[in-house]
């Protein structure tokens, strides 16, 4: 018997499901990466919470024309991005299939953790959220450092591993099966869908 999982102060979390994340779409849309049903995953997962009434937050990594906000030292941000012309996301451009409704928040923020730079942990007090329900694009980025300060912020976690994706295969098995256990309970979408009230 599956345990039921109370909605009371929750929030569900979706992270950089853009169109920006252009390596990991094809032009019709579809997932380019190693589960081609990620987007039906994670689009359950937003169905289920809008079902459930969760407040429901839409994050993206956007930053301003011409990255001020972005520093040299920064090897992940600077370094990669710049040497292959590759622009910032000035805009969400959210994946159509995941995008936010009028009455969602959306959390832009310039860093990877979703914390970093936002709004988004004033939203959580604000609302009285203490669980966070995650998934999103790519679980090595945006994923796993939001996870790991979240747990360091005294979250409850909750992440869903099907609805989390990354272009390197071994690196999603390794942070689904063994890291992020250590700090939130990992379940698939079917799974939580089933356990939500």
């Amino acid at each position: 018997m599956s345990q039921v999982v109370s909605t009371n102060q929750t929030a569900f979390v979706l992270m950089d499901v853009q169109r920006t994340n252009a390596r990991y779409f094809a032009a019709d849309g579809g997932f380019l990466g190693d589960d081609p049903a990620f987007v039906d995953h994670v689009e359950q997962a937003l169905a289920t919470a809008r079902r459930a009434g969760l407040p429901v937050i839409h994050v993206a990594f956007c930053i301003r024309s011409g990255s001020p906000e972005v520093h040299p030292n920064n090897r992940l941000l600077s370094g990669p991005r710049i040497s292959r012309s590759i622009p910032m996301p000035t805009d969400p451009q959210f994946h159509p299939r995941v995008a936010p409704n009028p009455e969602e928040l959306i959390v832009t923020r310039a860093r990877v953790s979703a914390f970093h730079g936002s709004d988004l942990e004033v939203i959580l007090r604000a609302g009285g959220i203490r669980h966070l329900v995650m998934c999103g694009l790519a679980t090595t980025g945006v994923v796993l450092s939001t996870v790991c300060e979240a747990a360091d912020k005294d979250y409850e976690l909750t992440v869903l591993a099907d609805g989390c994706a990354s272009s390197d295969e071994e690196l999603q098995r390794v942070l689904i099966e063994k890291l992020f256990p250590r700090y939130a309970k990992v379940m698939t979408v079917e799974a939580w869908s089933n356990s939500v009230r």
